[in-house]
């Protein structure tokens, strides 16, 4: 299998750190060059007419796209470690808690950096940045909320390392590049220490 990636994005770095946490061997990974629009070339749009990354082609031909539907694929492939869920109910306590990073905390992080940072305006045009920042303060409520959660429990799902956690920790480390955005110096203590805790799993 091949998987389509670019240095610094985070949508496949979810992907990559769900591979390092099951330790898959024998995954190519292809560079796509999203600063020379690659992504948007008629060699990659034939693989995945969405034109995004992560992509993961198949032994058999056929490409899967998004990062959540990639991680099922792979579940599925390598059961253990578990980190979607062992039971159905399970499993949907687990979607829901990743629907929440990846829906409100990592969305509002990616459309607050893709219309605000200069950096990204050749690949987000137009760019409207009132929207941009009115997406980073929603990101901090979310983030307030985050860090009361983790008081509590000491990863996002429950007791134990999930799928809902990579994608926290992504966004995080997104909003820590892009946005500077630092937990601690906010009074955010628990998601402070969350990202420090997770950023010291092998393969991060």
């Amino acid at each position: 299998m091949k998987l389509y990636v670019s240095p610094r994005a985070p949508n496949p770095r979810r992907v990559t750190m769900f591979i390092a946490e099951k330790n898959i061997r024998g995954i190519e990974e292809v560079i796509v060059n999203l600063s020379d629009n690659e992504h948007k070339g008629a060699a990659y749009v034939a693989k995945n007419s969405f034109s995004g990354v992560p992509a993961l082609e198949l032994d058999d031909g056929r490409v899967l796209s998004e990062s959540r539907a990639i991680c099922t694929y792979l579940e599925g492939l390598h059961p253990e470690p578990n980190l979607m869920g062992m039971t159905f109910d399970e499993c949907a306590f687990i979607e829901m808690a990743d629907r929440r990073m990846e829906l409100s905390l990592f969305g509002s992080i990616a459309n607050c950096i893709r219309h605000t940072h200069p950096g990204l305006s050749a690949l987000e045009q137009p760019q409207f940045h009132d929207f941009g920042h009115s997406q980073g303060e929603k990101m901090l409520v979310v983030a307030r909320w985050l860090d009361q959660h983790l008081a509590n429990t000491e990863y996002v799902a429950g007791d134990r390392f999930t799928i809902a956690d990579i994608t926290a920790f992504c966004a995080l480390e997104f909003a820590r590049g892009l946005m500077k955005f630092n937990p601690g110096e906010l009074g955010l203590p628990h998601l402070h220490a969350y990202r420090d805790r997770i950023s010291q799993r092998q393969g991060v």
